[in-house]
This record gives structure tokens, sequence and C-alpha cells, in this order.
């Protein structure tokens, strides 16, 4: 799930194999561009960019990041705007376009399924980054980091080009005016889209009482678990309940 390590590269392997390829969808937007201005080793970045459905997005990302020749030595990386509650029309394409192209290029040459991890915590990018991983036809969401129970309605929403809103989490704000940000994958097409495949919904769990409330109270279908143990480390949540421990304490 590390960004820029299981990226399409990896899944594509893990998914001509059989088994099911994840490419962290994290900040994916950064590593793409950054790709761009390093010269697109090998052209993928390119190849996957002109299968993108939307008119004329990646022609104007190509303008702003492509460096042929990659960057002299010592140059930084042109930056991204940090992603906001709201952002304009330009930078929620260029988040929707990054994640088509890592999940295009996973699934290229194969019919192997081919998911996409995000960080429920890590709020705003994620409706964009999930809206073009679904373009490129992903076959599988995977979210922890969180309680993803909003986004079976999202998945559900998209599937059907169908504008959607999710909570904000906004430290101190009261809970009788909830703070929600949206996406409309209509304000990006100059026609009527295509309807999508719905891919299938994996939250990631540590304990049962988070499974039985996604199953009781997520908005929409979960499709099934990736359970996460104490091996896992890093993002799975803190017991629930009494304290009980095990004969080695």
């Amino acid at each position: 799930m590390g960004v820029g390590v299981s990226n399409w590269t990896l899944a594509r392997a893990v998914s001509s194999l059989g088994q099911l390829g994840v490419v962290s969808c994290t900040v994916v937007d950064t590593v793409f561009v950054r790709r761009l201005q390093d010269g697109d080793p090998g052209g993928h970045m390119r190849r996957a960019m002109a299968a993108f459905p939307i008119p004329g997005v990646a022609e104007r990302v190509m303008q702003q990041f492509f460096r042929p020749e990659g960057r002299p030595p010592g140059t930084p990386y042109k930056q991204l705007p940090m992603y906001q509650h709201i952002v304009d029309k330009g930078r929620e394409q260029l988040a929707i376009l990054a994640a088509f192209v890592e999940v295009h290029l996973a699934k290229e040459g194969h019919d192997g399924p081919v998911g996409v991890n995000l960080l429920t915590k890590v709020q705003l990018p994620n409706l964009a980054l999930l809206y073009g991983a679904m373009l490129a036809g992903v076959d599988f969401v995977l979210m922890g980091a969180g309680i993803p129970r909003e986004i079976p309605k999202v998945l559900d929403a998209f599937a059907e080009q169908r504008m959607v809103a999710v909570r904000l989490e906004v430290e101190d704000r009261q809970a009788d005016t909830p703070e929600v940000f949206s996406l409309d994958p209509r304000v990006h097409w100059e026609g009527t889209p295509p309807p999508l495949k719905r891919p299938k919904f994996l939250p990631i769990i540590s304990s049962h009482s988070l499974a039985t409330m996604l199953v009781r109270k997520a908005d929409g279908r979960v499709d099934g678990f990736v359970v996460e143990g104490p091996t896992a480390g890093g993002h799975n949540a803190p017991p629930r309940g009494e304290l009980k421990l095990n004969d080695r304490g």
C-alpha cells in the first residue's frame, strides 16, 4: 500500500498471476506529475493518457508538466497545489486522470483483477481518485485507516454518473451542522457520460465490531473484508471493549 511502491507495475505483475493486484492511489496525482517531469521513461504515462475518455484533460496536463528531456540536475519538481475542501475543475480533473492512468496501466495486457487502496482519513482527494479509478474499470476498492461507511454509496453514484456528497470530518465542528464535500461527474463531460462498472468494496478492518457496524450501517453494499491483524502495523485500529489478555499477557 506504499506510495509509489504498490504501483501499476507491481499490481500488474500480481494480477497477471491470477491474484488481486492493488495500486496505492494515495497522492498518486503527485507521483504522476513527477513521472511526467522526469520525462516519462518508457512512455507509459503518455500511453495511458491517450486512453483517457474526457476530452482535453490529458493535453492540458501534458502542457503543464511534461518535460521531454526530464528535469535538469538539481531542479526541483513543480508542485501541485494542495488539495482543499473546494478545488477548481482543473485540479479535480488532474486527480481523476492520475488515478485513471495508474489503474489503466495495471490492467493492461491481462484479464486479472485490479484494486485500488485509499486511506479513509485522507478525505479530500478520495472522490476524484475513486472516480478516475472507476473510469479505468477498477475491479475492487480497498479502504482502511478510518471507517469508510459512506464509500458504498459513492461507488453506486459514480457507476450511474451521479453527483455524490460525503461528510467531511472537521475538528470541533458541531454534529448538527455537518460539513460535506462532493463531486459531480457530469461537470467534466460535454455530453451524457456512459455508465460505469461498480467495483466491489472491501473495507480493511481489525475488529469484529467494525465489521458488524459496516454490514449494518454502511450506505450501500459491502462485498467483503480485508482482515488486518496486529502484524499489519501502522493503520490498524486499537482494541474495542474490555481489555482481555491471553496467558502471555
